[in-house]
Parts: structure tokens; sequence; C-alpha cells
């Protein structure tokens, strides 16, 4: 089946200069997806000249007139800028035109365009930012990372009952282990929401595994996380900045002196495999679950390379089925979570 993506093709720090591009690249590789660019059709044009791919048989500029800026207000974004590049993206998957947008743009100003234009599924209060993160035992999802600061008992068991939806549509697991981020493994460990919200999955069918704490994560423990925004958001910047801070700390030991310089010489196939193994551009993308359609947001100082990825998470998403997934399971959940609170009230 044939995908197409909408592209905030003005988003992000660089806009077309990596957008576009990236999209080009991304067609080559991928005979059975579309791709719309959506932006100032000038600075597109321009774009595509430079890169002497005027027309193409799957690509099309849709146009919009109005640019969100990366540190502009969402209110203002959702008021003032009707007819922006990310509002007329998103406008595409909500009318059908496009399976799902990715956009590099500002992240709150996105994320409350497509919750205005595309409804939150029935039984979710609000949406999550999730993220596949990498493992010793290979990815885990990860949410939320930043959508909501403060989450209720029953707003963290929708994020796992979402996350769980995600990891088995994308990764083809029938029942993805659950866990929940605290500060121990112990039930009594953690604030009251994350206990009751403990309690309340564990009503819930979902492959619950209990309580995990922050070195779970990165060691695969289980294959989804829920967290609050506010938690999640923290142990993902804490993450970045360590895989930065360990990328600065090899390059300085192997340029040190001539005789380091030597040694890297040897070791670059090592060093290679293991920076394909850590290169944070194969993880951009983060998804924006709870949505009536896909909306993936890529880092907004997002090279070429990393937007090539956001645009391979999204069409993963699209070709997995994963908002029906999501839909039903969530359904299907909260009316067992509901039957099992009536049964222990009566």
């Amino acid at each position: 089946m044939d995908i197409t993506v909408a592209v905030d093709a003005m988003g992000g720090d660089h806009g077309t200069h990596v957008t576009v591009p990236a999209a080009l690249r991304f067609l080559r590789d991928n005979p059975d997806v579309n791709i719309v660019l959506v932006g100032l059709v000038d600075a597109i044009a321009a774009e595509l000249k430079a890169h002497h791919a005027v027309t193409h048989p799957r690509l099309r500029v849709h146009p919009a007139t109005e640019v969100v800026t990366m540190d502009e207000s969402p209110q203002s974004a959702m008021k003032n800028k009707k007819d922006s590049s990310m509002r007329v993206a998103i406008n595409l998957v909500k009318s059908g035109e496009a399976n799902a947008c990715v956009s590099a743009g500002n992240t709150g100003a996105l994320m409350a365009t497509a919750r205005f234009v595309l409804k939150t599924i029935p039984g979710i209060d609000r949406p999550a930012i999730a993220k596949l993160m990498p493992t010793m035992k290979g990815q885990t999802a990860m949410l939320d990372l930043g959508a909501n600061v403060d989450s209720t008992p029953l707003q963290l068991t929708q994020f796992a009952i979402m996350g769980s939806a995600m990891f088995a549509a994308l990764k083809h697991v029938d029942a993805p282990t659950v866990g929940l981020l605290n500060i121990g493994s112990e039930d009594i460990k953690g604030n009251e929401v994350v206990k009751e919200a403990a309690e309340m999955i564990r009503k819930t069918r979902l492959n619950f595994h209990g309580n995990v704490e922050g070195n779970d994560i990165y060691r695969g423990t289980v294959d989804v996380v829920a967290c609050d925004g506010f938690t999640g958001n923290v142990a993902l910047k804490a993450s970045e900045g360590l895989v930065k801070m360990i990328s600065t700390f090899l390059k300085e030991e192997f340029t040190r002196n001539l005789f380091s310089k030597f040694v890297a010489v040897l070791a670059m196939p090592l060093l290679k495999r293991f920076k394909s193994r850590l290169d944070p551009d194969r993880f951009n993308g983060a998804s924006f679950l709870g949505l009536r359609g896909i909306v993936v947001k890529s880092h907004g100082g997002a090279n070429k390379n990393a937007f090539y990825w956001a645009l391979s998470q999204a069409v993963e998403e699209a070709r997995s089925g994963m908002i029906q997934r999501i839909t039903e399971q969530v359904q299907q959940e909260l009316l067992h979570l509901n039957a099992a609170v009536e049964s222990t009230v009566d």
C-alpha cells in the first residue's frame, strides 16, 4: 500500500534546507511513498531547484502562507496562523489526503494544533509524546516525554495502554511488558499518583511488570515505560546529554596525541559500529499518541539524516495500522478496567 506523508517543510531551525533534501532522499529509497511538501511555495521551489528536482512523480507542493516560529506560543499559533505550514500539513491528515504528518517545528504549537484539528481517540484524556529508545535488548517505547507535566493515575494508565499498543503494532509483539517509572521497584515506593496508577494498571489486561527505575530503561527490562511528562522529559534530556558527553570524551581521547590518533585509525571499524548503535539521528522522531491521526515530531535542530529517520518513523506507523490498534486496545482495556472497578466496589 502506498503511503503519503505531509511534511511541514518550513518547520525546525533549518526549514527547507533540511526538510526538502531529506524528503528527496527518502523518496529515492522508498518507491511506495508519496510526499507532500507544505509551506511557502517560493522557498520550497528554490530548494527543489538547488537539488535539481523541480518535478518528481511522487512529490507535490501544497501551499501555506504562514510559518510558526520556534519561539511562538501555542496560543498565538492556534489563533493567528490558521494557514501555517504546520496546520495545513495536519489538515491533510484529517482530510485523508495524507496518512501521516512530520514536523520539526515548535513542539507546543504542534501538539496544540494537532489536538485541535485531529481530536483525541475516545477514552483518551490527553495525547502523550512517545519515543522508541535504544536498549541493551533492542528498543523500549517510553511515554510521556513532555506533553503533560502533571498526570492523574488514569492518564498514566492510558499512557501504558497506548504504549503497549504502539509497541505491539511496530514490533509485532503480542503482549509487550509494561513498566511504570518510579524511584524504586517496590510497591511502597513513589508518590500517591504513581501508587494509584500501579493499582489501576494491574486491573487491566496489560502485561504489567510493575515499577521500574531509571536504569531499567536502557537495560530493556520492559518493552514500554510509562511516566508523566515532567519525569519523562528530564530522563530523555539527561540521556541525550550523556550520549553527547561520551561522544565528546571519545573524540578527545582519540585525538590527544599522535599515538592516540594511530589507535583511532585501528579502532575505526569498531567506532563506526558503536556510533551506529547510539547514533541519535536514527532515533529522531517522537510520536504524538492518542490523536486520531499520525503526527511525528522531529527534533527542531535535526539535520537531513535525522529528519530522514523521522519520515521513516511516520511511514512505519502508517503501515503498521498503529492508530487502529491503539483505538481498539484503549476501548477494550478501559471497558475491562471499568468492569473491574465496579466489581471491586460491589
